[in-house]
């Protein structure tokens, strides 16, 4: 244990943000500087438990998270840095985006509120590049094996950089203009700034790992030429096929994917454009979110950033309870409302409402036309006679999720089957998948994990 009766000594204190209008200014990272001091302080709050649900049950990539908290409050943090490494590839990005799974399966969250663990990883690692004590592990020998991984997600890059430092030869293929995946393109950068990625490549480029952007395979590379000149293909293409919305005016100008608004801001803050001339823009409009998810709540942030007159978020399902139910109990993930950074910087968001029509005049999109919706029967929901309503729009983004992978000739000619879900599965041997093609769109710590038990079943398949 850390500090026996820390939890009780401490109570827990969030990570602080910069104010909303600073914030709004800039596509900068939310979070203030974290006080050291009181990040050991938070770290003491750790039971050591004897069943650690957080590193068990919450953490897919079973993260040791008692044993990193008593490093932090002893202050050994180097060692606290190996040991998030020895799990956690990337615990820079997990430390930023991650929901923190770990946090609401802490033994202390149902009544002393949890560990700030997510804050704690962001630190180490942190703390670990200032102090260089993030190393490269290059290989010694080289297994003689070459390895193509299709994709640069977060699933794709665990599994390079694990084959990589096995000795094998690996060569990431993506078919945008820099690696990075969901991280570069669809996270924006005031929660994931793109130097970050850019940082880790280049550790990953030191330990031998080649990349060949703006190459998409089964276009530019055949699935013949893959099998021909690779030991092993690993497939990690993510889940990019939106849900689409079949609704009257969906053709109207100004409604937008929401992963074709997020890549447009985020290739702007990223260098990939030097104006804002083709960006989707949001600037003096009012903007309407139909859907309540992640994706949708980082399209609400960028489009009050953007300049949005006003910013509506409409969600089809009812709005979930403020605390846990009884029939939701701990430590079981919670169904609870959640709010993010973004809502809380200036958006409506409406709960129970489905979007009948897009309507608009000369073929531009002006507002949605909407019906607010009963849940309480057993037969799924009704629309509320008399409910109709309008909202006013001139940009409508469509956050409706994601339904796999997208199809194409090299799923065709990988012979790639689909599972139940839609994703992909291995076809034949040397062919390997990981990540969100197989799972549909997830976390990106179950990416990384999932890109490291690929690496482990590739570096198998290849060595005996």
């Amino acid at each position: 244990m850390a500090k026996p009766g820390g939890f009780l000594e401490y109570p827990r204190v969030d990570p602080r943000n910069r104010p909303v209008p600073v914030r709004l200014g800039d596509f900068r990272e939310i979070p203030l500087p974290p006080d050291r001091e009181e990040l050991v302080r938070q770290a003491s709050r750790c039971l050591d438990c004897g069943i650690p649900f957080c590193h068990g049950l919450g953490c897919p990539l079973a993260n040791r998270v008692p044993d990193f908290n008593e490093m932090v409050y002893r202050g050994q943090w180097e060692r606290g840095l190996r040991l998030l490494h020895s799990t956690n590839n990337f615990p820079e990005f997990t430390g930023r985006v991650c929901p923190a799974p770990c946090e609401t399966a802490c033994t202390l969250e149902p009544d002393f509120g949890p560990v700030v663990i997510r804050q704690i990883e962001l630190e180490l690692i942190e703390r670990g590049w200032r102090e260089g004590w993030v190393r490269d592990f290059p290989p010694t020998r080289s297994s003689g094996k070459r390895v193509a991984v299709i994709g640069s997600g977060p699933a794709g890059l665990a599994a390079a950089q694990e084959l990589a430092r096995r000795g094998h030869e690996v060569i990431v293929f993506e078919r945008d203009g820099k690696a990075g995946g969901l991280l570069r393109y669809g996270i924006p950068d005031f929660k994931l700034e793109k130097w970050i990625i850019d940082r880790r490549l280049d550790q990953l480029r030191r330990e031998g790992v080649n990349f060949e952007t703006g190459v998409e395979a089964g276009i530019d590379l055949s699935a013949r030429y893959l099998r021909r000149s690779f030991s092993a293909v690993l497939v990690a293409v993510g889940s990019r096929r939106p849900r689409e919305l079949d609704l009257p005016g969906r053709d109207l100008e100004g409604v937008v994917l929401a992963m074709d608004y997020l890549s447009s801001e985020n290739r702007l803050q990223g260098g990939e454009k030097s104006g804002r001339e083709g960006v989707l823009d949001a600037d003096g409009k009012p903007v309407v979110v139909l859907g309540g998810g992640d994706t949708g709540s980082d399209c609400v942030g960028t489009a009050l950033r953007q300049g949005a007159a006003a910013v509506t978020q409409v969600e089809i399902l009812p709005r979930p309870p403020e605390t846990r139910e009884a029939s939701n109990p701990w430590p079981g993930p919670p169904r609870t409302l959640r709010t993010s950074s973004s809502q809380e910087e200036g958006c409506e968001r409406l709960w129970a409402v489905s979007a009948r029509e897009l309507a608009g005049k000369a073929g531009r999109v002006e507002k949605v036309k909407a019906v607010r919706l009963d849940w309480m029967g057993s037969s799924g929901p009704r629309e509320v006679p008399g409910s109709e309503f309008e909202i006013p729009a001139r940009l409508v983004v469509i956050a409706a999720g994601f339904t796999g992978p997208e199809s194409g000739r090299l799923a065709d000619e990988l012979n790639l089957d689909r599972n139940g879900g839609g994703g992909f599965t291995a076809a034949g041997p040397g062919i390997f998948s990981a990540g969100d093609c197989v799972r549909g769109a997830s976390l990106v710590v179950n990416a990384i994990d999932e890109g490291r038990r690929a690496a482990a079943e590739i570096d198998a398949f290849l060595m005996g």
